[in-house]
């Protein structure tokens, strides 16, 4: 029997969680430090948003009412959280969702004002974690902005049981090391952070004391347009 690929490993327990209703529990909990990272990319009303591992959609959601002039994109290698996403996100008309896997998924567009990712980017080995963080590059704008938050980092110890618990590889970087890899990708690190969840909005105890691992990048060039 062949080996499942980790795009596929990775898309069986996603699915699963989807089918199971956590969906949504993955938004509550990331929601709090999502918010923080999200507000920093300064989107224009007209702007083009990608999300990579939307997930139920929700910051893709928020990036459709931020630019309502503009179009925001959501791809996730699990199916069935795109399928929940597209529920949920019936409303609105300037949203599209993909399935697959980043990078190689085809977009509606070549180049957006920002790029986001949630929680998704450690599941990628060490080369095709450069290799996405190098198309991150590719198809921002001029100045534009990739805002990356993480809690799998090495400076977060409750983090590390994470791979057996989940049952997927993950790759653990410090805060180093995320920067090193951004500045691989032609990436320049404008902040690096922890975003720290009040504790009413906490849904475990690290959110308020390690918190997610912020880091944003911009390419070089001029302002972010949608031009």
């Amino acid at each position: 029997m062949t080996e499942p690929s980790a795009g596929g490993r990775i898309a069986t327990v996603f699915d699963d969680w989807a089918r199971r209703g956590r969906a949504e529990g993955m938004s509550d909990a990331h929601g709090p430090a999502a918010r923080m990272a999200f507000d920093r990319l300064d989107l224009p009303p007209d702007g083009r948003f990608l999300e990579i591992g939307c997930g139920n959609g929700y910051a893709v959601r928020w990036a459709a009412r931020a630019c309502p002039a503009g179009l925001a994109v959501g791809i996730d290698v699990a199916e069935a959280m795109i399928e929940r996403a597209r529920e949920l996100s019936a409303e609105l008309d300037n949203v599209e969702f993909r399935h697959g896997l980043f990078p190689g998924v085809s977009l509606p567009v070549t180049r957006f004002d920002a790029v986001f990712s949630m929680e998704t980017l450690y599941y990628l080995p060490e080369p095709a974690l450069d290799a996405a963080l190098s198309e991150v590059a590719r198809l921002l704008v001029p100045g534009g902005r990739f805002a990356c938050a993480v809690n799998y980092y090495a400076e977060n110890e409750a983090s590390y049981s994470w791979p057996e618990d989940v049952g997927l590889e993950m790759t653990l970087l410090d805060a180093d090391g995320w920067r090193r890899a951004f500045e691989r990708a032609g990436l320049d690190v404008v902040e690096q952070t922890r975003l720290v969840v009040p504790p009413d909005l906490a849904t475990s105890e690290w959110h308020t004391t390690e918190g997610s691992l912020l880091t944003l990048g911009s390419l070089q060039g001029s302002s972010p347009s949608s031009s």
